[in-house]
């Protein structure tokens, strides 16, 4: 074997897949068609829960660096802001961070866990077998356990497996881009804290909206609906978008300064299946919509980080199918509601004035609390629920409480840095009256040690007694009374298999 994982796609799903495999003892090998990084901002914003789990990694402050926050979140463009301070979580934000500098930051931690990036490179196709994956490139032939498509709307990977890509085509046509303006915008009626700026025009079904993202530097759309682009593929020239903005703004208002331009529509599709034998989809390969309320670029660092963990797992032995096969029923629901509710907000923000009562309606209905909290945990990525168990918390992601140690304080998310899995044991009740310097007790997970790290703490907010075993993705395997080992060495060995 070349490797144990090919990763086909540099982009942020496929480098941070590739740092999850590594922090997993994967040798990885991403192969990516460009020839050189992302250089323009295309995708801004990063969803609360990704925040969180670039926390985890030990990341964030890397993201923080010369990034804006945005608090109150975006639906449909209906200037209702997303409570996202209703959850429990120190990031009730989105974080503004242009998709260049995410894909530079990923890259860098990539090469310090010992990725090998090669460029230039795409793949072309592929020969499963039992024992592997023989993977054609432009420039050459390798051999891997594992191969995951992480490239893209268009994947070689997808249609090579034969995995079909069902969905809806579209009815929403843009163009967008990053440019300068010398003129006066227009400043009718807005499109959202993400475009204090906007143009609505009913009778032609179009809109024009624009937000600073940096100092003079806009992020312009004007968007259409029922009009197909005459080639969806050509490359959008300033003259085409000069010309959208006269026809639906009345000018041009003074455009200059044009850095990147692209075409954008609502087309929706979600793949079949998620895995094929030995090949496996992530992010935009297995799904894409219209990119409404910032879930893309948050939905395929999701997926990365739930499948990372599981797939190094298997190539180092302590996993199986079954826990391989969970990525698919874990991640593919999320997407299908992400998908679903990208096609809502498509409808929403259709101008066309037979649809101005149902706007109204989801105004209102966003004004209260249940359902502003029900959309706001659907973009923020903060409802994710991986399945449930006896205890309430099974499932959900774990709150980054503070916790109580015997070496001071902390915070559950100082404990991920490395990949592992985490069991968090209460303090008990007798230790206050235990003697000075005795040893500790045993973990129950003692025989997992190698995949597990076992912390005695007082956890903020947590029910007295109960312990907890969280896994590499932060999301909760068991829970309960410490003393049921049987339980808790189930899980154990259901997520990080057996003891070893």
């Amino acid at each position: 074997m070349d490797c144990d994982v090919v990763v086909a796609g540099a982009g942020p799903t496929g480098l941070m897949l590739a740092c999850e495999l590594a922090l997993g003892g994967a040798r990885t090998l991403v192969v990516e068609r460009r020839k050189e990084p992302e250089k323009h901002s295309k995708a801004m914003g990063m969803q609360g829960r990704t925040v969180e789990l670039l926390e985890l990694r030990g990341l964030l402050d890397r993201f923080l660096d010369g990034a804006g926050l945005l608090k109150g979140g975006n639906f449909a463009s209906l200037g209702v802001p997303m409570r996202f301070e209703e959850f429990d979580t120190r990031h009730p934000y989105v974080l503004l961070v242009p998709q260049l500098r995410t894909e530079e930051l990923l890259a860098e931690r990539a090469l310090e866990l010992g990725v090998r990036i090669v460029r230039g490179d795409p793949v072309t196709g592929f020969v499963q077998d039992a024992d592997g994956v023989t993977v054609e490139t432009g420039g050459g032939t390798l051999r891997a356990r594992y191969l995951v498509g992480c490239d893209g709307g268009g994947s070689v990977v997808r249609r090579q497996a034969g995995i079909g890509f069902t969905g809806q085509d579209p009815h929403m046509y843009a163009l967008i881009g990053d440019m300068r303006f010398s003129g006066d915008l227009p400043r009718g009626e807005g499109l959202g804290p993400m475009r204090p700026v906007g143009l609505v025009n009913p009778e032609r079904r179009s809109w024009f909206g624009a937000f600073q993202h940096q100092p003079g530097v806009y992020r312009a759309t004007v968007a259409w609906f029922g009009e197909p682009f005459p080639d969806r593929n050509a490359p959008v020239t300033e003259e085409e978008m000069r010309a959208a903005l006269v026809e639906h703004t009345g000018g041009d208002h003074g455009m200059h300064d044009v850095t990147w331009l692209s075409r954008l529509t609502d087309v929706s599709r979600l793949a079949d299946s998620y895995r094929s034998g030995r090949v496996l989809l992530a992010g935009d390969a297995a799904h894409i919509h219209l990119p409404a309320g910032g879930q893309g670029l948050n939905l395929g660092i999701q997926d990365a980080v739930n499948l990372g963990w599981k797939l190094a797992a298997v190539v180092r032995g302590h996993g199986g199918e079954e826990l391989l096969d969970s990525y698919q029923s874990e991640r593919r629901p999320v997407a299908d509601g992400v998908v679903h509710n990208t096609r809502t907000q498509a409808v929403l923000i259709d101008p066309d004035p037979r649809y101005d009562a149902l706007r109204q309606t989801f105004r209102e209905l966003m004004a209260l609390p249940d359902t502003n909290r029900y959309i706001a945990g659907m973009l923020s990525g903060f409802d994710v629920r991986y399945g449930t168990g006896e205890h309430p918390s099974v499932g959900l992601r774990m709150p980054d409480a503070d916790l109580l140690t015997a070496d001071g304080t902390g915070r559950i998310s100082d404990h991920f840095v490395e990949g592992r899995g985490l069991l968090l044991l209460p303090e008990p009740a007798t230790a206050a009256s235990a003697p000075r310097g005795s040893a500790p007790a045993a973990s129950p997970l003692a025989d997992w040690a190698d995949r597990v790290t076992t912390l005695t703490a007082g956890i903020a907010g947590a029910e007295p007694d109960t312990a907890f075993l969280l896994r590499p993705d932060g999301y909760v395997a068991w829970a309960g009374h410490p003393a049921r080992h049987e339980e808790l060495r189930s899980a154990a060995t259901t997520w990080f298999g057996a003891a070893g």
